[in-house]
């Protein structure tokens, strides 16, 4: 009966779908990518292949009804000529064969359509692990799967592509990752629909190749590579040396596992993108060819300039030694890996503007740059992020935009409209003037953990795009920075490759809260409702990036009414001081005090978290609830925390010892108490992130150095001195037990003892002297080696009541 009511209740989800299948094709127009398109149909594995490599995915997700389903590719003929997937029932012979036929053009559309019939069809959810994992106890046993209507659910996607990943993720979440982690990742992907991801694993041991045929040596290498956690800004040119150097052992299980990860990718039908040389070239190439025009960039973010690893060299694309190494490359990263893809991604212009804004010129770079990857593939396609036009927009304008986008063949460059869910460039740029484009959710920065999104955006920002006059655009994607938070904002963002129209988001989310948990429970509705009203509903133009006060402490004097020199203006990592951009990692308001960004009323939210609090008898053994719970839960405290910062430094101002010392032990009591919280959940823990570092290392040597890389990256981040943090401190700051207790909390404490200290004494706050103490403590934290826990401890729904009832009753 419970299974009959399952799927009752998602009855008119269904024929919601049905209806949408039914309406007019509104496919954007497509015509300059078709023969990209053609090309790659061509490269992809042999439908056997395929439909063995769905068959894989069902296996490891539900291997118990691996013979339920019957999995086919079909031409693009079957689906009006466009990439789909069909779902039809069975016609069954036997009882113990299949129930449901789920055909598509590639493996990826059959994962698909896999999850799309056990989301609408029997209530199941997919996440990622750390955020819950899967729900698929709701599924009917075999033999028992619902049926769908005569004729079945044809879905078609109104656009090509479904990218995936921004240059950073490799950095701020993949880093540590073996094969067994990176093939649940895959599967995910395939079951979203994901068919052009990144594929940056590994590409360290292709350059060492490479420049070895330019006479560079692997000593000159290791000043050039950054070690494992900052590869991705060594890539950039941001950086060089911090962190490494790598060893032959990084470099050599780094290329095997991109090796396994292309492999799987191919089996499903994905087109891989592989990165291209966008000019970063190590400081000896100057010495070996003194002609080549080589410039040494700006300092990127360094406490002091500190040339060990500021300002690293730039080959301009218009020397012609920049289009024979970009050939090198690509025709390197081809005899490895095979004839893999012809879409590469190149961003020599990411935060690193052109020495004159000519447009003439800036055509001839973008040119040269193209023909470094048409001279390694000549069916290259240039793959662009479009965070330049957003970041350095003062740089930017019109005819530079033109120059750049126009440099090379129509057709042969895709710009990924980075930041559309906030601040989309295809509307203000006469739809990338021509260029075909990617309109792609970026949400995230530093895989900072926060309740955070902007559903309404997500749910008709793609349609409103691909159905504008004269649209250019030909995908969807998601770019954050880390991943593994907020499963909702991905689970909806996935679902718009493949929707034609907008989403009613409070209905829709009704039925996820029904998947992700297993069952429908009206206070749990009733706290989504107002979740989506207040942290899913972000309106204010300001990317989120958490500078709750707990992870991101101000560094400051309270005072010298200086609160304003903690407002910073940060992108990737930095952006340029540009106000309308509006991208504070502190807020500006009448008041001179630091303000955390916040966007909706805590009130709520914590009604909100009652709410769900009331749903814990009947959700208790729910892992997908437990995680929801205690980030919410962490989430409402965080906030808290947030004001009574903000009460001990006004009692400071007012030299009132007492209140001070009442309001400081209340902020670090919390650090506490969500340091417990977090504990009680696998998912919220620091030491499993430092273990998957140490569990790559195959030697002591590289055990602590992969550890000082894990440790630093989500800390201090960067370099300091004596008496000053990194400037990128806290950037990729994270909510997990054992950083709280014994990071945030020390750094917090010392912190107010100064304080209460200087009032105590009647003498200024010495700041200099706190941050030497800060600094130097921590410091000696990034390179420990003390064990942090590796599984939760504690009775989550418990501790999450006790904290509600000790804070907010």
């Amino acid at each position: 009966m419970k299974i009959i009511a399952a799927c009752n209740c998602l009855f008119n989800v269904i024929i919601f779908i049905l209806f949408l299948t039914l309406l007019p094709q509104s496919f954007a127009r497509t015509e300059a990518v078709e023969p990209i398109l053609t090309r790659l149909d061509s490269k992809r594995s042999s439908p056997s292949v395929q439909e063995s490599a769905a068959k894989a995915v069902l296996g490891r997700l539900l291997p118990t009804h691996f013979h339920s389903f019957h999995f086919e590719i079909v031409p693009k003929d079957v689906c009006g000529g466009r990439s789909c997937f069909l779902i039809e029932n069975y016609n069954r012979t036997s009882q113990d064969g299949p129930e449901i036929i789920i055909k598509g053009t590639t493996a990826v559309e059959i994962a698909s359509g896999l999850h799309w019939y056990i989301k609408y069809f029997c209530g199941a959810h997919v996440s990622w692990d750390k955020t819950g994992g899967v729900q698929i106890a709701s599924v009917p046993k075999p033999g028992s799967l619902p049926l769908v209507k005569d004729g079945g659910v044809l879905i078609q996607r109104p656009i090509p592509w479904n990218y995936y990943q921004n240059v950073v993720t490799s950095s701020y979440s993949y880093v540590w990752w073996d094969w067994q982690r990176w093939e649940k990742e895959i599967d995910w992907m395939a079951l979203q629909g994901i068919n052009l991801p990144l594929a940056f694993t590994g590409q360290e041991a292709i350059w060492q190749k490479v420049f070895t045929g330019f006479n560079i040596s692997m000593e000159d290498l290791n000043n050039f590579f950054g070690g494992p956690a900052f590869l991705a800004w060594a890539r950039m040119g941001n950086l060089h040396g911090w962190g490494g150097p790598l060893s032959k052992n990084w470099l050599k299980q780094q290329l095997v596992l991109q090796k396994k990860i292309l492999s799987r990718m191919l089996e499903l039908g994905m087109t891989p993108v592989l990165p291209s040389f966008s000019g970063n070239v190590p400081a000896a190439l100057k010495t070996i060819f003194p002609s080549a025009n080589i410039t040494r960039l700006g300092d990127w973010n360094t406490v002091n300039g500190d040339p060990r690893w500021c300002c690293t060299y730039l080959l301009n694309p218009s020397d012609p030694l920049f289009v024979k190494i970009g050939e090198a490359f690509i025709r390197q990263q081809i005899e490895e890996y095979g004839d893999v893809t012809d879409i590469y991604n190149c961003d020599t212009f990411n935060e690193n503007s052109p020495p004159t804004n000519d447009p003439t010129y800036i055509s001839s770079l973008g040119a040269a740059v193209y023909k470094a990857m048409s001279n390694g593939d000549k069916d290259a396609v240039w793959l662009m992020q479009g965070w330049l036009f957003y970041s350095d927009s003062t740089f930017w304008k019109p005819p530079q935009m033109k120059a750049l986008l126009h440099s090379v063949p129509q057709g042969k460059m895709i710009v990924l409209d980075l930041f559309a869910d906030v601040k989309p460039i295809w509307a203000a740029s006469s739809q990338f003037y021509g260029t075909p484009y990617v309109w792609c959710l970026l949400h995230n920065f530093g895989g900072n953990i926060e309740m955070y999104g902007t559903l309404d955006a997500i749910s008709s920002g793609p349609v409103d795009a691909h159905i504008s006059e004269n649209s250019t655009m030909v995908g969807v994607g998601l770019c954050m920075e880390g991943i593994e938070q907020n499963p909702v904002v991905y689970e909806l963002m996935s679902e718009m490759a493949f929707r034609k129209e907008k989403v009613q988001v409070l209905e829709w989310l009704k039925t996820y809260t029904h998947r992700r948990y297993g069952k429908s429970i009206q206070q749990i509705e009733e706290a989504w409702e107002i979740l989506y009203n207040t942290v899913y509903n972000c309106t204010d133009g300001i990317a989120d990036h958490n500078t709750d006060f707990i992870v991101k402490f101000p560094d400051w004097d309270p005072s010298t009414n200086s609160g304003s020199q903690t407002s910073k203006l940060d992108n990737m990592h930095k952006l340029h001081t540009i106000t309308e951009n509006r991208r504070f990692l502190f807020q500006e308001t009448i008041s001179d005090l630091p303000q955390a960004h916040l966007w909706y009323s805590t009130h709520e939210v914590v009604n909100a978290l009652k709410l769900f609090l009331a749903a814990g008898n009947d959700l208790a053994g729910s892992l997908t609830y437990r995680y929801d719970l205690v980030d919410l839960t962490r989430q409402v405290l965080s906030k808290l925390a947030n004001q009574v910062y903000l009460d001990a430094v006004k009692a400071f101002r007012r030299k009132d010892v007492k209140a001070l010392n009442v309001h400081s032990q209340k902020f670090l009591q919390l650090i506490k108490d969500i340091d417990i919280l977090l504990a009680s959940d696998d998912n919220f823990l620091l030491g499993t992130w430092l273990e998957s570092a140490k569990t790559l290392a195959e030697n002591p040597s590289e055990m602590q150095q992969y550890e000082w890389n894990a440790r630093t990256q989500v800390t201090m981040w960067f370099d300091t001195t004596t008496t000053n943090q990194s400037k990128l401190h806290d950037y990729a700051n994270k909510f997990w037990s054992g950083l709280l207790e014994g990071y945030y909390l020390p750094r917090a404490s010392s912190y107010f003892s100064c304080l209460s200290k200087s009032l105590k004494e009647n003498e200024s706050f010495k700041l200099v002297e706190w941050r030497k103490e800060w600094v130097a403590f921590s410091n000696k934290w990034q390179e420990g080696v003390e064990l942090y826990p590796l599984k939760a401890k504690g009775d989550f729904l418990s501790i999450a009541k006790a904290l509600f009832e000790k804070y907010f009753n």
